[in-house]
């Protein structure tokens, strides 16, 4: 018995140091760069010329319907009227309707370009809700800081940005070796395909091959890990999938008085249920996994650190963890919303028939076919109709997080936000930036702006605001990252 007991104390301190001396010699893998000076900049100018337009309603409605050709337009003239230097020296091209390419052409054309990305056109304001607005949600309100409505953050925000950095840098008499394009899509918010698709096919056809890509997607934010105290820049390196699977059930209907021991309605809430219940397994693999032990990982404090750098033996704990909090669940699993239920026309009529809309984020690993092939599984009744929706689309693949490209955004990031932690992750939602993933192996995800948590809620939500002096630090950003490609 002792034998035994001595076995396991030796080890439990031979894990124990195992754990420590892994924990030790994580290095950090943050950029050492110094940091830049403060570029001035007129920020109440900046301000209104992005609320100015906010204040075009270039909505993209679901399906395409009800596209104001008009809002468009008018927002394209306010970009002329607005940055006239940009219009006197890039070349502009209108793509499929609104969608719009500028190329700052660089000097050296053996030199690979990079591309800039952000879109034009913005969700709808939810029926109903239009007076929770603090101020109007396309009136471009400035106040208290902020610049309030709808595009502020997806994604006029980034759109102006870019031009306002383009335009300084001319001023300035700035001319690039490198070429810069700036694709600004117009219906990203609907899949891209006029906008961003038709811009990514003109750019494949003439033979162009980014060295890096970025468009909107992670930013800077405070208290997004445990045990991290820094602020943490989160580069989305790959996207989810998504599809929509439509659920039906047909069954005799009839007068609420006699109602049938099952009804349509009560066949598709079950199997919804039995969805809900039972989703996807979850992995904690890919750039979910790299962001903590290579990103956060070497910056935690004690234990979270320990932790960390020792996923091997923690990692079923750490997804346990991460499954109490949703928008960290849904980094490590292919999510399950259940996001339309139609049935019935009257109270007292039990309905024949019944549908419903489930939505599916899929996690890389995952796919379409899988998807579905789980939904059907989970439910296991014929009575129940599967059908996945056409418009859906597979995960991307990782992009590098090594080479000139990765380097080249990461180094930029440090030079204005020094204490920030670089890191790539998993980006939940979609971007136009998807359909460039074959014109190059390195796409990012990144908007420079310092986020409170709780600002994420706004994005497609009530009082979307940005502050005026995070707006003027993600132009300051946006010039270095241009001056740093650009020389």
């Amino acid at each position: 018995m002792r034998g035994i007991v001595r076995i396991l104390v030796f080890a439990l301190a031979t894990l124990t140091i195992v754990l420590g001396v892994r924990a030790a010699l994580l290095r950090s893998k943050q950029p050492r760069v110094a940091p830049v000076a403060r570029v001035p900049l007129d920020e109440a100018a900046l301000a209104e010329r992005l609320a100015a337009g906010i204040r075009f309603q270039t909505i993209s409605h679901q399906d395409g319907v009800g596209l104001d050709e008009s809002a468009f337009a008018g927002l394209r003239a306010h970009l002329e009227a607005s940055y006239p230097r940009v219009h006197e020296t890039l070349t502009r091209e209108v793509v499929g309707g609104h969608g719009l390419l500028y190329t700052w052409r660089g000097s050296d054309p053996s030199l690979p370009p990079i591309v800039l990305m952000a879109h034009q056109d913005v969700v709808p304001v939810e029926p109903g809700t239009e007076d929770r607005w603090e101020h109007p949600p396309f009136a471009g309100t400035i106040a208290d800081g902020y610049v309030y409505g709808r595009g502020a953050l997806d994604d006029k925000g980034n759109l102006f940005g870019q031009l306002e950095a383009v335009e300084s840098l001319l001023a300035e008499g700035v001319t690039p070796r490198r070429s810069v394009l700036l694709v600004f899509g117009h219906d990203e918010e609907i899949g891209g395909e006029k906008g961003a698709v038709a811009i990514a096919k003109l750019l494949e056809e003439r033979g162009v091959r980014p060295l890096v890509v970025v468009d909107e997607g992670g930013s800077i934010v405070e208290g997004l890990v445990p045990g991290v105290d820094a602020p943490v820049a989160a580069i989305g390196v790959a996207e989810k999938g998504y599809v929509s699977v439509d659920l039906s059930v047909e069954m005799p209907g009839g007068h609420s008085s006699t109602p049938p021991r099952e009804t349509s309605i009560g066949v598709l809430a079950a199997a919804i249920g039995r969805l809900e219940r039972h989703p996807p397994e979850s992995r904690l693999e890919g750039p979910t996994r790299q962001m903590l032990e290579e990103g956060v990982g070497p910056e935690a404090r004690f234990p979270y650190r320990l932790v960390l750098a020792n996923l091997w033996l923690f990692a079923p704990l750490v997804e346990l963890a991460m499954e109490q909090v949703p928008a960290a669940a849904a980094t490590i699993r292919t999510s399950t919303a259940a996001t339309i239920f139609d049935a019935g026309v009257k109270e007292n009529v039990i309905p024949s028939r019944a549908s419903a809309v489930v939505n599916f984020r899929i996690l890389p690993g995952d796919t379409i076919e899988s998807v579905v092939d789980h939904v059907r599984r989970t439910i296991d009744d014929p009575l129940v109709e599967v059908t996945a929706r056409p418009r859906n689309r597979e995960p991307s693949p990782p992009s590098k997080t090594t080479g000139e490209g990765w380097e080249l955004l990461t180094r930029s990031i440090r030079e204005i936000w020094p204490e920030a932690i670089v890191t790539p992750y998993l980006m939940i939602a979609g971007t136009d930036s998807r359909h460039f993933r074959d014109l190059s192996d390195s796409v990012y995800r990144f908007m420079p702006l310092r986020f409170e948590l709780d600002d994420t809620r706004r994005i497609h939500g009530t009082n979307e605001r940005i502050p005026v002096a995070g707006y003027a630090d993600l132009v300051r950003a946006y010039r270095r990252l241009l001056e740093n490609a650009v020389r």
